[in-house]
């Protein structure tokens, strides 16, 4: 029978046992080392232990280089962690965290034998992100002291712990478990028992399809994570991350999740199964995704995948002059790079009217970049003497490249197209900005189809870097080259895909908006426990209801739409709570209400 659990909140935790000293074992030692308690380091490699100690000397050391600590602080540090290879020294410990490899076998004989080793009130963490807390609990002669400590890696540089409890958690060791993440200086949230918690939840679904969609050789590894880094701001790109994090390890969490959720999304991409039992496991084997320079080095080398340097072998066509369809904040914006960069461009509307608004737009542009010192008044006094509004698209006669940025309608768009094929000349290259409708849809209806391509501009288009370059199969060489070479003088970054719905970067980002939207309307976890779980945990620059509401519900809505309906997965279907606030108005910034409430402007 249990003893009653005692209030451990009163007890601090002063004394804590970490079982595993691997990479995240040994940076929860320092941070707690760091917090002032007492650390009993436990690995049954002497190796291990020993590599531990090392790693925080040299952390330690840094530390006193930076002036971030002095010798004695140093030193106080260095003299809180002892280590063993014996389980038994966590006798005296207040809470065990126990990070072993994530296998229940291993995990539940380290918690058979802890029951028999520590005091009563002692409260048992797992740090895994995969496995079931409860399971694990209910193996345990103490389940109301079982809870889950996710920390993540790096554990001293994350933010973000997530407090896992199951349904036998005692509500006090809870709460002593989420005073002492605050008192490490982290910011703990509190999620319920399911595999992948809020962050990795979110996070591995989006990774397993990145490997997917590297698997189907839909684009290269740099272009996929190149473009999930410049569109969407995040620190790495997917495939570099699943090498940093452990092939085998993601394989393992997915295949958690999927047991769990029976979510296609979540069943592992046979890469990962494949390079997992090959051994090629990411940077701690040297090779992954990608190839490095050694076991555990972030140094990426070159290996046969890695893109030729010198340009496209294909040489493209002149282009001096361009066109840009539209008048919204995405055609003056494009219009002002192309200025920028010294092309002459032709802007144009629907009315003359409409064209000179989209210009003064550009021309306020201007004006701040020159009051934030990143051009001279000179320089943009030239640029926008380059554009020129019009009101008619007659005047794209003599332009080199045309760029349509109109609505998102299929329709409108092709009746665009057809009406630039009859005025624009033999030769030239005719553009859609298109985010997720077919690019060839737009090419037939021209009489030209080898000279269309895809060019999507990311909001908005001055700051953002990226371009995906979305090729049909009707889409001439010269001009997939010509394009390159335009975003090279442009100073963008293209990255080549080919036309299906989303291209790379919304294929990736919306079903893990999707799927955020979820985990709130199934009372997972709340949108700022998700939202701040994805910033603090995954290093997004915006937590997933924050982007909603800044992209517009309709307009993530009618993308999700998009992609169910191209690629038939259960999965994507949209949320229902997104259809439901769509159809009550509710679209986020723009209407003052989204996801949460706006104050009026």
């Amino acid at each position: 029978m249990a003893t009653p659990l005692s209030d451990p909140s009163q007890s601090s935790l002063r004394t804590v046992a970490v079982v595993g000293l691997g990479t995240m074992g040994t940076g929860i030692a320092e941070v707690l080392a760091k917090a002032g308690r007492t650390v009993v380091g436990i690995d049954i490699s002497e190796a291990q232990a020993a590599k531990c100690v090392a790693a925080l000397e040299a952390s330690t050391a840094r530390g006193v280089e930076r002036g971030r600590l002095t010798e004695q602080e140093r030193a106080d540090i260095l003299g809180r962690v002892r280590t063993s290879a014996d389980l038994r020294s966590a006798a005296d410990a207040d809470l065990v965290i126990e990070v072993a490899p994530e296998s229940y076998e291993v995990k539940q004989q380290i918690f058979r034998e802890l029951d028999t080793i520590v005091r009563p009130g002692t409260i048992l963490a797992t740090g895994t992100n995969a496995l079931s807390v409860t399971r694990l609990a209910a193996d345990s002669s103490r389940p109301e002291r079982v809870l889950g400590l996710h920390f993540f890696n790096p554990a001293p540089a994350m933010k973000l712990v997530e407090v896992v409890s199951s349904v036998l958690t005692a509500p006090a060791a809870v709460t002593a478990v989420t005073d002492l993440a605050l008192d490490l200086g982290k910011e703990p949230v509190a999620v319920g028992d399911r595999p992948g918690f809020v962050a990795d939840g979110l996070l591995f679904g989006y990774l397993n399809q990145a490997a997917a969609m590297y698997e189907a050789k839909y684009a290269s590894r740099e272009d996929i994570d190149a473009a999930m880094r410049l569109g969407c701001g995040l620190p790495m790109g997917p495939l570099a991350l699943l090498d940093l994090i452990g092939v085998d390890t993601a394989r393992t969490v997915l295949e958690a999740m999927y047991a769990a959720s029976r979510d296609r999304l979540h069943a592992p991409a046979p890469i990962l199964k494949q390079l997992s039992e090959a051994g090629l496991t990411g940077r701690k084997a040297g090779r992954g995704f990608y190839t490095y320079e050694a076991p555990g080095s972030p140094v990426v080398v070159r290996d046969a995948l890695t893109p030729l340097e010198g340009g496209d072998p294909v040489p493209g066509r002149e282009i001096r002059s361009v066109g840009v369809a539209g008048s919204g904040t995405m055609a003056s914006g494009i219009a002002e790079v192309f200025a920028k960069a010294g092309y002459e461009v032709v802007i144009a509307a629907r009315s003359g009217e409409k064209a000179q608004t989209a210009k003064a737009r550009i021309s306020k542009s201007l004006t701040r970049s020159v009051d934030k010192g990143r051009m001279t008044a000179e320089a943009a006094a030239q640029t926008l003497e380059r554009v020129k509004p019009t009101g008619t698209y007659d005047d794209f006669a003599d332009v080199d490249l045309a760029v349509e940025a109109v609505a998102e309608d299929l329709e409108v768009k092709r009746q665009l197209f057809a009406a630039l094929d009859k005025v624009c000349k033999p030769g030239a290259i005719l553009a859609t900005t298109t985010s997720s409708l077919p690019v060839v849809a737009c090419a037939r209806a021209t009489s030209r189809p080898q000279d269309v391509i895809g060019m999507h501009f990311f909001n908005p288009a001055p700051a953002m870097k990226l371009v995906e370059v979305v090729r049909t199969v009707l889409t001439a060489d010269d001009v997939h080259a010509t394009v390159r070479e335009v975003c090279a003088r442009i100073r963008k970054h293209p990255v080549d895909c080919g036309d299906r719905a989303g291209f790379i970067v919304n294929a990736l980002l919306f079903p893990y908006l999707n799927n955020a939207i979820k985990m709130v309307q199934e009372h997972y976890a709340t949108l700022d426990d998700i939202d701040a779980a994805m910033k603090l945990g995954g290093g997004y620059p915006m937590g997933p209801f924050e982007l909603l509401d800044v992209v517009g519900l309709d307009v993530s809505l009618a993308i999700e739409k998009v992609l169910h309906r191209e690629f038939r997965d259960p999965g994507l279907a949209p949320a229902p709570l997104l259809e439901h606030l769509v159809a009550a108005g509710c679209l986020g910034r723009k209407t003052g209400r989204g996801f949460r409430e706006y104050a009026k402007r």
